[in-house]
């Protein structure tokens, strides 16, 4: 408990009454008296110091003194009255001390019971109103708990679907992302193993060795456009012509653009001999390129086609036409 000065709360008017006028008037005349004896004895004591005393002139005063040179009377009665005032002063205290602790224990009890009334009403007030509802017709207390349990069911289970739609949704694009990276990865190892096997095969010297790098490829890859044509050029170098023209002719299924395949199926045909065949799918390749031009001017497999009219007027663009003579 904190302890507080008691005396704070009496106005001044109360803590002067707690002193009786006589006992105060008492102690003044003490004081008084006090003072006054001090004052002669300090005016003796001055005089006698401005006189040289001896040992026999002290000796001599003590024996002629006419009255004592001190009251202990007054003083016993200045210690009593004060030992009188402390006691009453701690008695006053704890009186004060008494009031406040009853003082305040008489509050909380008043604010206990004012918890309690309005708890006690509070309740009262609900009863009151679940009877006058039950009165009127409503349904009770513990059906209004049934409805509202069974709505928050009702309301959990349709949340609970629909996140697991929303979720089952989300299960299955991640399903094909990881399937769509799944594939990349398997898409660039087999990329790496073409792009080895392409640097293989470029590395090669024998047809027959070529073929079987670009056949490799074809197996990871079956459509492969560009190893199809290079496997009918290198066809064309074992004097292959129709196994070129059928390679040929499946790359340009696949891809009716590629020039290079049209360029192989021109060389094919030049073997076999069908020159118009040959002319006319080397136009393509041109239109395609114009570097294959130049390429058919020197290749072996265009040397019978140089006297052909149509071939020269393809390859040779620069060169004035030849004389019938």
């Amino acid at each position: 408990m904190t302890h507080h000065n008691p005396y704070a709360r009496l106005p001044a008017r109360d803590r002067a009454s707690t002193f009786p006028p006589h006992r105060l008037i008492a102690l003044l005349a003490g004081l008084f008296v006090s003072l006054v004896f001090s004052v002669q004895l300090y005016a003796q004591e001055d005089a006698n110091a401005n006189q040289e005393l001896t040992a026999e002139d002290v000796e001599a005063r003590i024996e002629t003194l006419e009255k004592p040179m001190y009251t202990p009377f007054v003083e016993l009665y200045l210690l009593e009255e004060s030992k009188a005032l402390r006691k009453e002063m701690q008695n006053t205290r704890a009186e004060l001390i008494e009031k406040v602790v009853d003082k305040e224990l008489s509050v909380a009890d008043k604010t206990m019971a004012y918890a309690s009334d309005t708890v006690t009403y509070f309740f009262y007030l609900i009863a009151g109103a679940t009877s006058i509802l039950v009165l009127i017709g409503w349904n009770s207390i513990r059906d209004m708990r049934n409805q509202l349990t069974s709505l928050a069911e009702k309301r959990v289970n349709e949340l609970v679907v629909e996140y697991e739609a929303r979720l089952k949704v989300i299960e299955e694009q991640l399903q094909q992302k990881s399937d769509i990276i799944h594939q990349n990865q398997e898409e660039i190892e087999r990329t790496n193993e073409v792009h080895s096997l392409w640097l293989k095969a470029s590395q090669e010297t024998s047809q027959q060795n070529k073929i079987s790098v670009y056949d490799q490829i074809l197996d990871l890859r079956p459509d492969d456009v560009e190893a199809l044509s290079y496997k009918a050029d290198a066809v064309l170098e074992l004097q292959e012509p129709l196994w070129a023209i059928s390679l040929c002719l499946r790359a340009l299924k696949l891809a009716p653009d590629n020039g290079h395949a049209h360029y192989q199926l021109a060389c094919a045909y030049a073997e076999i001999g069908r020159w118009e065949d040959a002319v006319n799918t080397l136009g393509k390749a041109i239109e395609i390129s114009e570097a294959y031009r130049d390429d058919a001017s020197v290749d072996p497999s265009f040397a019978r086609l140089h006297d052909h009219d149509n071939f020269r007027a393809l390859v040779f663009t620069g060169e004035p036409e030849r004389s019938d003579d």
